[in-house]
């Protein structure tokens, strides 16, 4: 068996093993470089998939999954959603591989690691007062963030289908900024999708919760996926999820994604170069996927303007700019900044905002100090 082979064999171990505990973050470096391409994989053939069938009676089991379709449940030898020697990840009637049989690089795309924690993902108006360009005509469908105030700070809102990032310091409100826009999406009847590298599925939904935002029904309803993924393993797997996760997104129907933090992905590279180049593939297969994504960052420890390794700003249509601002007299408040929208105007000024039961506000009316 081949390095890869058992790197990908622990990995599916930890992904089932990882359910119900924490993932735990890693430290690296800095960053910038020249983005480089990266090839997609021909073909895909896994033990299991994300969306396997439903069993007989309409119940989720722990071989089930909560995207699942008439196909039935892979286990196995038998075949998966994503087995195919012509290479459509969808074609049901191909063969799968048994990855621990052989060093074949004809193994799925994720060799029974990302799809399977997809798998388990499911179980268990008024006037800011600021000068505005004039209004930019485009038939790019738009979508609101749901942040009372922000919203009207957004001509039209943001455009379907960006990538948006959300930079900010510890305790910013950045994971209840992207949580708080998935649930906009699911009361509107969207699907969502929010991939942790921070926290573990039960914290997300504790603190969705604890606000009333009523996540495990989404997830019962099949509307939204909850995947906590450790670090140093979707790293080291990041080319097998990068070329399935758009067919993942597609399958499950997602139209809004969070991913909290890219931070942690971009630690895990200390060669600039290389750490630039994943972040820009795994962006631009973000892209591909089509769906609306929002990237949460920790903002530079010298820099509050600024990602930690300053690369994602540059590889997103939208930067939101979470910040503490100090007055002379030492009073603290929050404040947001939209610092780009391509394809829509917006607001230039900062203003505060408060973080409270019902998640976050924007005062635009409101100036600083």
């Amino acid at each position: 068996m081949s390095e890869d082979d058992k790197s990908d064999d622990d990995w599916f171990e930890s992904a089932l093993d990882d359910e119900d505990g924490d993932s735990g973050p890693v430290e690296a470096d800095d960053a910038s470089a020249t983005p480089s391409e990266s090839d997609a994989a021909d073909s895909a053939s896994t033990d299991t998939g994300p969306f396997e069938g439903d069993s007989d009676d309409g119940e989720r089991s722990g071989d089930s999954s909560p995207f699942a379709d008439d196909g039935g449940t892979a286990s196995g030898g038998e075949s998966s959603p994503f087995d195919d020697s012509s290479g459509d990840p969808f074609n049901s009637e191909g063969g799968s591989a048994d990855v621990e049989s052989s060093g074949d690089d004809s193994g799925g795309l994720f060799d029974d690691d990302f799809a399977t924690a997809f798998e388990s993902a499911g179980s268990g108006d008024g006037d800011s007062g600021s000068d505005f360009e004039a209004e930019f005509e485009s038939d790019i469908p738009r979508v609101d963030i749901g942040i009372e105030g922000l919203d009207q700070m957004i001509q039209g809102g943001v455009p379907q289908r960006h990538l948006i990032v959300t930079i900010g310091s510890a305790g910013t409100g950045k994971t209840t900024f992207g949580l708080q826009f998935l649930h906009h999406g699911l009361q509107n009847g969207e699907n969502a999708v929010f991939l942790t590298l921070e926290q573990s599925h039960d914290a997300i939904l504790d603190t969705a919760g604890d606000r009333g935002w009523g996540f495990e029904e989404y997830e019962e309803q099949d509307q939204l996926a909850i995947v906590d993924l450790d670090p140093v393993e979707m790293a080291n797997s990041l080319d097998n999820i990068r070329g399935e996760l758009p067919a993942l997104i597609e399958k499950f129907g997602a139209d809004r994604l969070v991913l909290d933090s890219v931070s942690l992905l971009e630690m895990m590279y200390d060669d600039q170069s290389r750490r630039r180049t994943e972040v820009f593939d795994f962006t631009r297969s973000l892209k591909q996927a089509g769906v609306t994504t929002m990237l949460v960052s920790e903002a530079s420890e010298s820099n509050p303007f600024a990602s930690r390794h300053g690369i994602i700003e540059y590889l997103t249509d939208a930067v939101f700019i979470l910040q503490y601002v100090r007055s002379d007299t030492g009073e603290t408040r929050l404040a947001v900044e939209i610092q780009k929208i391509r394809n829509a105007n917006h607001s230039r000024e900062t203003k505060p905002y408060e973080i409270t039961n019902d998640g976050i506000s924007v005062y635009q009316q409101a100036n600083i100090f």
